[in-house]
């Protein structure tokens, strides 16, 4: 039980710091390369997908898995399915549940990072595979 709240806790680390290369790819590429925001916004979320599945194979999970492409993949997957889910949820706490906007993503933030977590552990990083 300690084993798995203490992966969640380092998954939730990693994540954050996706999220700071996320910000700070963004924001270097629109503001000072001057690349299109939307261009500059995925190189940020790619950047921070290929971090993220990389200290978590390595510090979270302890993956062995030899097919790291597959595994990489698979991990990708499960991370858009996450945006996809963020942004629905977002949309029905705002627009549905009359929810204020940064409340609703904080809602959708929880619920996400859980969805990310469980897949991840059950499916990319599990160890039977």
């Amino acid at each position: 039980m300690w084993s798995l709240f203490y992966s969640l806790l380092k998954f939730g680390a990693v994540g954050l710091l996706g999220m700071g290369i996320d910000f700070l790819v963004t924001w270097l590429c629109k503001e000072k390369l001057r690349i299109n925001k939307f261009l500059a916004n995925g190189l940020g979320f790619s950047l921070a997908v290929v971090n993220n599945y990389a200290l978590n194979r390595i510090w979270t999970f302890s993956s062995r898995n030899s097919q790291v492409v597959q595994q990489f993949f698979t991990f990708l997957l499960i991370s858009c399915v996450g945006l996809a889910l963020n942004t629905a949820l977002v949309y029905f706490f705002h627009q549905k549940l009359r929810m204020n906007f940064y409340l609703s993503k904080v809602f959708a933030i929880g619920i996400v990072f859980l969805w990310n977590f469980t897949a991840n552990l059950l499916i990319t990083f599990n160890n039977g595979t």
